[in-house]
């Protein structure tokens, strides 16, 4: 059975309605970096990191799971082998029926002690209380890896990405390190899927790269049933 790792970014959870963070309109269009997603910002103005991540955590609870989520659980119950990677922080993956998802930047329905990036805690409902501790006796935080933090995760996605029979990569322009290294951690003799509607830059994968140019809510739908036609079980 063909080990198959899906990896995906924001654009997946914007056609449920969720902002991201690059595009033109995007949060950082709104927000700066530097005021809610650094541990600096988080040292200064912590009541704002809160609020901004509250927020988040609201409109991600709002959300629903939409048919590329719901495609990507459907190709882990057919094909046992397919792991899952995410850049997103919202839990949409889960509730849509996927399993032991790698989310590489935290997740927001969690929070983490402010002494242990891995020791966290489940957040009941959208909005957290600044002051709140860990049974560790530290602040709690948002479970989210700020910029220039370590990436916790990465060395779990890197050894799951170097089994890879097939890549495929939905929703993620590529742009933010160490995540997008992940493609070279792929063996060479990889096949690699890209689902994005517009033109990307594949680099030096241009000529092993797949290029379905539909949104991931027609593409990922399109290309599980025939990954499921080629290599799920013919019992």
């Amino acid at each position: 059975m063909k080990n198959i790792v899906v990896f995906t970014g924001a654009g997946v959870s914007a056609e449920s309605g969720l902002g991201t963070f690059r595009d033109a309109d995007g949060l950082w269009e709104k927000y700066r970096i530097e005021d809610v997603c650094t541990h600096d910002a988080w040292l200064r103005n912590p009541q704002l990191c809160v609020d901004f991540y509250n927020a988040r955590r609201k409109d991600a609870l709002e959300a629903q799971p939409n048919a590329a989520h719901y495609a990507i659980a459907r190709l882990q119950e057919a094909i046992p082998t397919t792991q899952v990677i995410t850049q997103n922080i919202d839990d949409l993956h889960e509730r849509a029926g996927s399993h032991d998802v790698v989310h590489l930047h935290g997740e927001i329905t969690k929070l983490r002690s402010e002494n242990d990036d891995l020791a966290t805690v489940p957040l009941q409902g959208w909005e957290q209380h600044y002051g709140d501790r860990h049974p560790d006796g530290s602040l709690l935080r948002p479970y989210i890896v700020f910029f220039g933090e370590s990436v916790p995760y990465f060395p779990v996605a890197c050894n799951i990405a170097s089994g890879a029979d097939i890549m495929v990569v939905v929703g993620t322009s590529l742009n933010v390190y160490p995540a997008a290294s992940l493609l070279e951690y792929a063996p060479i003799n990889a096949d690699i899927y890209v689902i994005d509607p517009g033109h990307p830059e594949f680099g030096i994968y241009r000529d092993r790269v797949h290029h379905i140019q539909e949104k991931a809510t027609v593409g990922v739908p399109q290309l599980v049933e025939e990954l499921i036609a080629q290599y799920g079980s013919k019992e």
